[in-house]
C-alpha cells in the first residue's frame, strides 16, 4: 500500500518595519502561519536570532510536532494492544548546533513521556508500545537526527 497524503499552509511575514531587509536588525522576525479552519499560530525567530520570545519559533514547533506525532502514534498503539491510558504528557528537549557560517541543523531530540495507565498489570507492555510508537511516527522517520524516548508509565 503506497498512499500520499498532501498538507497546506501559509506563512505570511509580518516583521516589515517600515525599511523591509534594508539591514539585518531592520527586520522584525514576527510571521504568522495558517491553515484553512484553523486559529493562526504567530511565530518569529528564536530569541538568540533577534526574535518575540513571546512567539512560537520554528525550533519549538519542530520539537512539538516530534512530541505530538509521537504521543498519537503511541495512543493508537496502546489502542491496538488493550492499553487504557488515562493521562499522557511530555517534556520535550531538543539540541540544535550552530556553525560557524551560521547555519546549523538539530542533533538530538529526546521525548520524555510520562503516562498513566489503567491496568498495573500492563505496565511492561506500556513501556514497550512506546519502541512501536517510535517506528510509526511519521515526523520523526522524516528527520535527519535521533529521536529518543525515556518513558515512564504508571497505574492509575
Amino acid at each position: 500500500m503506497n498512499l500520499e497524503h498532501h498538507y497546506a499552509v501559509g506563512l505570511e511575514w509580518t516583521g516589515n518595519r517600515g525599511a523591509g531587509t534594508e539591514s539585518y536588525r531592520a527586520y522584525g522576525r514576527d510571521h504568522t502561519v495558517t491553515a484553512q479552519g484553523k486559529p493562526s499560530i504567530n511565530g518569529s525567530a528564536d530569541r538568540t536570532f533577534h526574535g518575540d520570545a513571546d512567539r512560537w519559533n520554528p525550533e519549538e514547533m519542530l520539537l512539538a510536532a516530534l512530541s505530538q506525532c509521537h504521543m498519537l502514534s503511541y495512543l493508537h498503539v496502546a489502542a491496538s494492544r488493550g492499553i487504557v491510558v488515562t493521562d499522557y504528557r511530555d517534556s520535550a528537549v531538543g539540541t540544535m548546533k550552530q556553525g560557524a557560517d551560521g547555519g546549523g541543523q538539530f542533533v538530538s531530540a529526546v521525548l520524555h513521556p510520562a503516562v498513566t495507565i489503567a491496568d498495573p498489570a500492563q505496565l511492561d507492555d506500556a513501556i514497550d508500545a512506546h519502541r512501536e510508537a517510535s517506528k510509526k511516527c511519521f515526523i520523526a522517520a522524516s528527520v535527519n537526527f535521533p529521536v529518543t524516548h525515556e518513558p515512564t508509565v504508571e497505574a492509575a
